[in-house]
């Protein structure tokens, strides 16, 4: 049996899916953007995989673990599940260069704006090239698309439905 692939929207966690609360990791920190969800849900019904990448450096910082991040995500997904959305993968990025935790302390090829959790995700999940696309609140997420090679949107806040809607063309990302 062939596997289809699939287009990816690659989504920044913190200031586009949730508000960027500054290290958001408790269920009280889960506030989501404008139409956060609405915007998952459309992304899945128009045949994209929708993978989260995101830099967690409070795990290097030494705020929360890993299985908080975990903890978090696993939240994330229920809150999608009930708007009837879902996310096809997390991947993320425990390092910082001040990381106060020596495991985390460092550059590390995940780290945005290196692509690496987007390579990750192209290697492990059934994702063509061509139509995928990063959506992203900061510099960081569009130079890690880029390094890549896919195209980034560079979102600012409001409806991230809209957002999307504007992106995705019949053919894929404009």
């Amino acid at each position: 049996m062939a596997i289809t692939l699939k287009p990816c929207a690659f989504l920044d966690r913190d200031g586009v899916l949730i508000e960027d609360s500054g290290y958001p990791w408790k269920p009280e920190h889960l506030v989501w953007m404008p139409e956060a969800r609405a915007a998952v849900r459309w992304l899945n019904e128009a045949g994209y995989l929708v993978v989260v990448v995101t830099n967690q450096s409070g795990v290097a910082r030494g705020y929360f673990t890993e299985d908080d991040v975990r903890a978090f995500h696993a939240l994330l997904q229920a809150g999608m599940g009930e708007a009837g959305s879902v996310i096809d993968a997390f991947y993320f990025a425990p390092h910082h260069p001040d990381g106060v935790v020596e495991a985390y302390r460092g550059e590390h090829p995940w780290r945005k704006p290196a692509p690496g959790m987007i390579l990750q995700a192209l290697a492990d999940l059934p994702i063509v090239r061509q139509g995928s696309f990063m959506v992203g609140d900061k510099q960081s997420d569009l130079d890690a698309a880029a390094a890549a090679g896919l195209p980034g949107v560079l979102y600012r806040g409001g409806s991230l439905l809209d957002a999307v809607e504007r992106t995705v063309t019949p053919g894929g990302a404009r």
